[in-house]
């Protein structure tokens, strides 16, 4: 019998966090994050990462470790995982993978073993160039071409992702999509029941809204000063929503009021894009964010305990 881990995903805002502290509390409970952002350490405001006081006493793992200026694979993410995992169930306790990364999520779910590709950095700064000079919607269109079905899933300003895209085809000759396949042969080790939360969509955007005013209230801009005053250089964490908005602010490229409104927009459409993804996922079983904690907990702990009796 493998032993069950409990995954909560959904939008940006839906109230993750706060489920998933409680469940922990319920179930005896340790979470991991499934945040490929709260991942840095330093980028805490804009990340919307978890707090001290919000955890509970509740261990968190996979937040605030990484150094902005290092990259962190989806394949590093899946082994850190499945470690925390590990240590949890060895201590008798309940795993709860708690993240709106959709890409993190199905890694881990489906068990998606990764081939070690090593960087060609000569066609990575190609591409870059490429961007630079032709904008990224050619780099855009030109994965669309090699990989439809991966690019179903990337926004057109996904820059990581999408030089990611060309940069598989480029060393392995096969497509993302591909390896993918090739790579869901082998059974998870662990039996991952998976919730995603719902929520009305103005509601959801109204949630949206508030935190990004909270955001800045409590020094977003302060923070991403400190950051580019620390750090020479970011290969991920500065495209990040939230910083290359304060970013282009602090160039002169906006007024304060755009960049906030601009920082708004570009969250709800990530959140919708985060809904389009799960969405996706026949395995996900959706939780009304609007209903109460206890009522969600309550239908999670039934789940778990009954297919606990029916393995």
């Amino acid at each position: 019998m493998k032993p069950k881990v409990i995954v909560i995903c959904g939008p940006t805002a839906s109230g993750k966090t706060g489920l998933s502290v409680k469940l922990a509390q319920r179930m005896n409970g340790e979470v991991i994050s499934c945040d490929s952002m709260q991942i840095y350490k330093d980028m805490t405001i804009g990340t919307a990462k978890v707090t001290k006081k919000e955890m509970q006493g509740i261990p968190h793992y996979l937040i605030d470790f990484v150094s902005p200026d290092e990259r962190y694979s989806v394949a590093e993410f899946q082994k850190d995982a499945e470690k925390a995992i590990g240590d949890i169930v060895a201590r008798g306790k309940t795993p709860i993978v708690v993240g709106g990364t959709g890409l993190y999520v199905d890694t881990l779910v489906y068990h998606i073993q990764y081939p070690e590709i090593e960087t060609d950095l000569e066609y990575r700064r190609k591409l870059e160039k490429m961007t630079e000079e032709q904008g990224l919607e050619k780099l855009y269109q030109k994965a669309k071409e090699i990989d439809p079905q991966a690019m179903e899933k990337i926004s057109n300003n996904d820059q990581k992702r999408i030089m990611r895209v060309l940069e598989i085809y480029h060393q392995t000759g096969k497509t993302k999509t591909q390896l993918e396949i090739e790579s869901r042969r082998e059974e998870p080790p662990y039996e991952y029941l998976v919730y995603s939360i719902d929520m009305d969509r103005e509601k959801l955007y109204d949630r949206i809204n508030r935190r990004v005013d909270i955001m800045i209230e409590q020094g977003l801009i302060e923070e991403v000063q400190a950051l580019l005053k620390k750090y020479n250089q970011f290969p991920t964490a500065m495209q990040g929503l939230g910083y290359k908005e304060v970013v282009s602010y602090l160039q002169g490229n906006m007024t304060k009021e755009e960049m906030i409104e601009t920082l708004k927009q570009e969250t709800r459409r990530y959140a919708k894009r985060q809904l389009t993804w799960f969405r996706k996922n026949k395995d996900i079983k959706w939780i009304d964010g609007l209903a109460s904690v206890e009522e969600n907990i309550q239908r999670i702990s039934e789940d778990y305990g009954e297919k606990a009796q029916n393995s």
